[in-house]
């Protein structure tokens, strides 16, 4: 089977102040992307992520937007720099409307506004305080699913992101998150803690939200991908836009299936993975997935310099 290459963006975890500044000072390509955010934003996106504050960049609804526009800002960094195009494309949660837009599917005006929106249905859907989300390591995924439902007690909680193999990541209301902690902890979990955010994300009570956001995305202009983009609800690609349309509306209510991603993309023959965006979480998730695909994290000049040289420009 023919070698093939696969770019992959992260979502909302990976941001941090003063993320692609390196990339930034050698790239004025980023610099560019950001301003266009900025502009349809109505504030300085750029300065935001530089300076913060950190709890307003931390906000969803700020930090989607961020997140998005540094994707597509490595993404185009790459584009000056190599004229290797990827097989295939996808992204974690937020990062699957990155994808879309370095696809070709979407423009960066349109995906910032809709994730900015998206944001702020997401955080309107559970006031803050009700809702949580918990990462627990070192479970099968059939026994966090078994002690979500015992946690339940007539609230939410849910396995929303399988992200490796003994790492999954729970959401729902507050008590029932602490309730699966508990569970996971006496069932011998490595570890079993709450995640810094205030939005539980891709469980039953993003519901109220993805009825909004499918509103909103029926008046945005989607075109078929120029690059097949397999998506987190299923592992599938679709083409249509009506289909990418219905399954971006799924993904906020429904898991983040990301070992089901990569493992699709070994079986169809990926043996090298390019992460753009700030930070490293999906090229360590890769090693724990598939050890035989090369991931290469794509944040400064120094790891773009290693991506291109890995390669072979």
């Amino acid at each position: 089977m023919q070698s093939k290459l696969a770019f992959v963006f992260p979502g909302q975890g990976s941001q941090s102040i003063g993320m692609l500044a390196d990339l930034a000072k050698h790239h004025s390509v980023v610099h560019e992307t950001f301003e266009r955010s900025s502009s349809v934003l109505g504030y300085d996106l750029w300065s935001l992520v530089q300076n913060g504050p950190d709890t307003e960049l931390n906000q969803t609804d700020k930090t989607q937007p961020a997140m998005l526009t540094a994707g597509v800002a490595v993404w185009r960094v790459w584009q000056t720099q190599s004229d290797i195009q990827p097989d295939v494309m996808a992204g974690h949660s937020l990062g699957e409307y990155t994808a879309f837009v370095c696809a070709g599917a979407l423009s960066l005006e349109s995906a910032v506004s809709l994730v900015a929106v998206r944001g702020r249905f997401m955080q309107e859907a559970v006031a803050a305080g009700e809702g949580a989300m918990a990462a627990i390591l070192g479970l099968a995924d059939e026994q966090v699913i078994e002690l979500c439902s015992s946690a339940a007690e007539g609230q939410v909680v849910e396995a929303v992101n399988f992200n490796s193999p003994g790492q999954v990541v729970v959401a729902g209301n507050t008590d029932a998150v602490s309730r699966a902690i508990d569970l996971a902890q006496k069932a011998g979990a490595k570890r079993a803690l709450l995640l810094p955010v205030s939005v539980p994300s891709h469980c039953q009570l993003m519901k109220p939200a993805a009825l909004k956001l499918s509103e909103q995305l029926q008046a945005i202009e989607f075109k078929s991908p120029q690059f097949s983009v397999l998506n987190n609800v299923d592992a599938k690609v679709n083409y249509k836009p009506d289909l990418i349309k219905e399954s971006l509306v799924k993904q906020l209510h429904k898991p983040v299936r990301w070992t089901q991603v990569v493992n699709e993309m070994s079986a169809i023959g990926v043996n090298a993975l390019v992460e753009c965006g700030p930070g490293k979480v999906l090229a360590g998730l890769t090693k724990r997935i598939d050890r035989k695909i090369i991931a290469l994290p794509v944040y400064d000049d120094p790891t773009l310099s290693k991506a291109l040289e890995k390669l072979g420009k």
